[in-house]
This record gives structure tokens, sequence and C-alpha cells, in this order.
């Protein structure tokens, strides 16, 4: 009899920055068989991909072209199918004023360009390690119940 019960789905992080050299960077950074991997430079392309997909996380820079990240969140949280995807911001805006608009987007967790990967690593197992992987609430933030986080510069 086969053990394929026991095998959970692999989790879909989608990764959003127009700068090609750091979405090469988040990729090698997360590469692990477990997690699945999408890989977009436009905001409008996350949207859509958001949308189709359904990852378990987005990590999102702010300034892009077509949508903004925080664009890109706000779209997230309109519709109940994706409402629930958590948002971790990857961005070189670190104002007070920029994290309290992420907070209201919905993110979940803020890092700050330049980043550690291995703090990029480590924000990306918390959340998804809060983050229950069942199709019943795939979709679902409140199951995460994590406010929002802003990792310090190591």
């Amino acid at each position: 009899m086969s053990s394929l019960k026991n095998i959970s789905p692999r989790k879909i992080i989608l990764v959003a920055d127009d700068e090609e050299s750091l979405r090469t960077l988040i990729h090698t950074t997360l590469d692990n068989p477990e997690w699945r991997i999408l890989l977009t430079g436009d905001g409008m392309e996350a949207l859509a991909l958001a949308r189709q997909e359904l990852p378990d996380l987005a990590i999102l820079d702010w300034m892009m072209p077509g949508l903004t990240g925080l664009e890109v969140s706000r779209e997230l949280r309109v519709e109940p199918r994706t409402a629930g995807i958590p948002v971790l911001f990857l961005t070189a805006r670190s104002q007070a004023q920029d994290m309290a608009q992420g907070l209201e987007s919905g993110a979940v967790a803020f890092l700050t360009k330049p980043f550690s990967p291995l703090q990029l690593l480590e924000e990306v197992r918390r959340v998804l390690n809060a983050r229950p992987a069942t199709e019943e609430n795939h979709g679902s933030l409140a199951k995460l119940g994590a406010p929002l986080r802003v990792a310090q510069k190591a």
C-alpha cells in the first residue's frame, strides 16, 4: 500500500520584485524541495499569479511596475479566495508610515533592504509554519493570527 497520504503538499511562495538580481537571490535563498517558488517582476502579474495559484505566502517589493506591492496586498484582501494569503514586504521603504500602511494592507511581516538572506529564510519559515496548509482554510488570514512583524537588520 502506498504512503502518499503522509506526503504534505508543497507550499507555494510568490516572489514579486522588479530587480532580477534580487529575485535570483531570493529564489536561491528559498530553494527547498518543500516549496514551489513563483517569480515575477511586475505587480499586475503578481496579482494574477496570486489569484491563479493561491500561494501560501506572497513576498512583495513595494515599488514595482504595474501595481505596487501595497496595491497588490490591498487587492488580495478584497477577494475572499485570496484574502488570507500572508504578505511579507521586502522593500527599501522603512519609515514608520510605510510600515503602518503595510499593516493596514494586511502584511504580516516587513523586511527592509538590504536584508540578510538568513533573516528572510527565518521569516518565511515563521509565516509558513504559523499557517496551516489545508484546502479548507487556504486563504484564511484569520487562521494565521499573526500581527505585523518588523524584522530587525542583523
